[in-house]
């Protein structure tokens, strides 16, 4: 809760969201996601699905879908939206990075752990 807080701090806080709105979202994104990070996009209303557009926009969801065949052949499609956990995690803490920010091209190799090194070196 405490990331995605500072994440939409640091994104949509920016841009004038109040700390105490980025909070209730915080929670309304979380009370769909529970322990898991995909949710059915049937779950959704159409204003919850208007929410998660913006929220892919920003960075904080992505969508993927499954075909099913049925016995009766047809080809069903389930729709699928993902929190993008490692993004939230980044935007969470980038005002920690320092000035480095994901413009900053610094960032990139600051991130780069040792493995990734090694394999540039072949």
């Amino acid at each position: 809760m405490d990331d995605v807080v500072k994440a939409l701090g640091n994104t949509m806080g920016k841009r004038g969201m109040s700390r105490e709105d980025q909070e209730k979202l915080a929670e309304w994104i979380l009370s769909f996601f529970g322990y898991t990070d995909e949710v059915i996009d049937n779950k959704l209303t159409s204003e919850d699905r208007d929410v998660f557009y913006w929220l892919e926009e920003e960075g904080f969801l992505t969508t993927t879908q499954e075909e099913v065949h049925l016995k009766k052949g047809k080809l069903w499609r389930i729709h699928y939206w993902i929190l993008k956990k490692d993004q939230i995690l980044r935007m969470a803490h980038q005002a920690e990075e320092g000035a480095g920010g994901p413009e900053d091209p610094s960032t990139v190799y600051n991130n780069m752990n040792d493995e990734m090194w090694k394999a540039r070196e072949r």
